[in-house]
């Protein structure tokens, strides 16, 4: 019995990176299960924005009703279902409810416009979507049936795009929406048809190994990708990255990242799951000042961010008002971690022992993490040692030769992280991850004597000047160093005798005051001449993805539009 198998897990397990975990071989529905059954009465989830609050009981029984409407509307284990959604109590029901009968979750980003919602929809064959009505300012009503115009002729269940083949039900989270879509409490009336009984069957048939997400990856560089992921590659990494923080059930995540990214359904939720710890979640989407609120009301201990994330709350108006005293660690993660802002979230907002974590969507998503009691040193220096089970080496980007500490070259992972593949793209599958299972990450990375990782660029962000390589990561290092400098992106513009130059993106701090002299004059005292900024550029903000990350291609075109530099960007190298 699959119950025996969870005892025996349990008895075998200890807190410790040595020890198997409890959840190995098992699936996320089983977990949740256990979970429940283990912390019955205590909170599990919290809507700050809403008023919602569960506790693992309630939240494992409204789970088991979705699961039931699920099959209810016919979907059985490896069909495709798509939320299209912020941070929104219905989406964690359905992230579970999905894994819980083994329809496979396809989570999509909230600021997809209409093709790239097309995209999503075609590439993996989902058969039904849940959705709100809108998104700062993108109606998901109006691109449906900018997508769908059959909606208007087919009832509900029973749509024929011919576009789009596979998908019959649409369900409306949030918003009134006619025209063959039903709402969410339609949809929940008809778990009452399913049986317990045929909600045990269904769950029987998963297995631990199949197929349960796809997270398209972010798209900053070009058409996004469905990285399949399986119950064990995403319960193993919610696992470790939470005993990387010393979770316990007596912990309380402050989670303002967004679910559809695994920073937010596997770090987040499904690692609140596997630990027992409350899921706080303060607004839909990111607010700096929801987030600090929810760190102060629910006591949490540990809070999630991208960079750009930390430094909106280190810089909001109340910062200094907002009793934070019970936050203890976390994860920084998403894109590079500048280290003068690591320094100041540990000492200053007093998450004395937040963790940094480096990985990709590929990866489920973490490959490395800094541990909660690693020297101040190490996290905020470092991306860690790799997760247990998972192996990490750097090899040169040419030749595909292991380096060795201290020589930068293409950090590559292999493991139980590593994805399944992208969903139906063998060929890119098998450019990503080699025939022995190695994962090429794209970024450039060293390894110090002491097992340790530093990232140290991208293979496509790196800039070469007249033959010299310049690390982007390396130069704005560099730049959060000065006192007026709030934030910094730094990136190659294409040059006719050069090939390259570089380009800084500068946000300066409040009202602080540097011009490109004074800055210039700052990085000349501090690196070699070929990696000063020859362009600068001073802004409010950055183009970035509802994940916080960093655009640098948007970046870079923008700059050669405004530099006028089309002609030379037009110049082909070989």
């Amino acid at each position: 019995m699959k119950i025996d198998k969870i005892a025996n897990n349990l008895a075998q397990s200890a807190v410790s990176e040595a020890a198997t975990p409890w959840l190995d071989t098992l699936t996320i529905g089983e977990v949740l299960r256990q979970t429940a059954i283990r912390f019955r009465e205590q909170d599990a989830v919290v809507f700050c924005s809403t008023g919602i609050r569960w506790s693992w009981l309630e939240f494992d029984l409204d789970v088991d009703r979705v699961a039931r409407a699920l099959l209810a509307i016919g979907l059985r284990r490896g069909d495709r279902f798509g939320v299209w959604a912020t941070n929104v109590p219905e989406w964690v029901l359905l992230q579970f409810a999905t894994a819980r009968i083994g329809v496979i979750l396809v989570t999509i980003n909230p600021s997809y416009r209409t093709n790239e919602l097309a995209c999503a929809l075609r590439q993996a064959g989902i058969r039904g979507l849940a959705l709100i009505d809108s998104f700062k300012g993108t109606d998901y009503f109006s691109a449906v049936r900018e997508l769908l115009p059959e909606l208007t002729s087919h009832p509900p269940g029973m749509l024929a795009s011919t576009e789009f083949p596979d998908l019959k039900w649409l369900i409306t989270i949030r918003g009134d929406f006619t025209d063959g879509v039903i709402s969410w409490e339609t949809f929940l009336e008809g778990a009452e048809s399913v049986s317990c009984e045929q909600l045990a069957a269904a769950e029987w048939e998963v297995m631990w190994t199949d197929a349960i997400n796809i997270q398209f990856t972010s798209g900053t560089t070009g058409t996004p990708k469905g990285a399949t992921l399986s119950h064990r590659n995403i319960l193993l990494n919610a696992w470790y990255s939470g005993l990387c923080q010393k979770l316990t059930s007596l912990d309380r995540i402050c989670i303002p990242v967004p679910l559809y990214h695994c920073f937010g359904c596997v770090l987040g939720s499904l690692c609140s799951v596997v630990h027992g710890a409350v899921m706080v979640f303060p607004s839909e989407s990111f607010h700096a000042g929801a987030t600090l609120q929810a760190i102060e009301t629910e006591c949490c201990t540990a809070v999630y961010g991208v960079p750009t994330m930390f430094i909106a709350m280190l810089e909001h108006a109340h910062y200094g008002e907002r009793q934070l005293g019970s936050l203890r660690t976390g994860i920084m993660a998403g894109s590079p971690c500048p280290v003068e802002l690591m320094k100041r979230v540990t000492c200053d907002m007093g998450a004395s022992q937040l963790t940094i974590g480096y990985g990709q969507t590929e990866a489920s998503p973490l490959i490395t993490q800094t541990r909660a009691d690693d020297s101040i040193e190490l996290r905020v220096g470092t991306i860690g040692r790799p997760l247990p089970g998972v192996e990490v080496r750097i090899v040169d980007p040419a030749t595909g030769c292991e380096l060795a500490d201290g020589q930068q070259g293409e950090l590559c992972c292999r493991g139980h992280n590593v994805m399944l593949g992208y969903y139906k793209l063998p060929e890119k599958t098998a450019e990503a991850i080699d025939p022995e299972g190695w994962l090429r990450t794209g970024d450039l990375a060293l390894r110090e004597s002491n097992g340790y990782y530093r990232i140290t660029g991208r293979l496509r962000d790196l800039i070469i000047r007249g033959g010299e390589n310049i690390s982007p990561r390396e130069v704005e290092e560099v730049l959060y160093q000065h006192p007026a400098v709030q934030d910094v992106q730094i990136i190659g513009v294409p040059d006719r005798r050069f090939g390259e130059v570089v380009m800084a993106w500068i946000q300066l701090r409040g009202a602080a005051t540097a011009t490109e002299e004074d800055l210039t004059t700052f990085c000349k005292a501090r690196m070699a001449y070929f990696k000063v900024p020859h362009f600068w550029k001073f802004v409010d903000a950055f183009p970035v993805t509802v994940t916080g990350k960093i655009q640098k291609f948007k970046m870079r075109e923008i700059s050669i539009e405004e530099l006028g530099l089309q002609d030379v960007a037009d110049i082909q190298t070989a």
